[in-house]
């Protein structure tokens, strides 16, 4: 997909430094895949923080249970 998008060069030349990207499509897809990844890493925490997991077993009793 072709995109015009008003992006000031300080903030692609950064990006690209830091991407370690070859060109400005590779930059965008890199940041973008991160930026989304980021967002699904928050989201899936604050459904833990929402509704914390149970576990069947404490952490002594797992040990046990291995070391048996």
């Amino acid at each position: 997909m072709k995109v015009t998008a008003l992006i000031s060069d300080e903030l692609i030349a950064e990006a690209m430094e830091l991407s370690k990207a070859k060109n400005i499509s590779e930059t965008l897809r890199i940041a973008l895949e991160e930026y989304i990844a980021t967002q699904k890493i928050r989201s899936a925490a604050q459904e833990i923080v929402a509704e914390p997991l149970d576990f069947y077993w404490t952490a002594e009793e797992l040990r046990n249970k291995n070391n048996s």
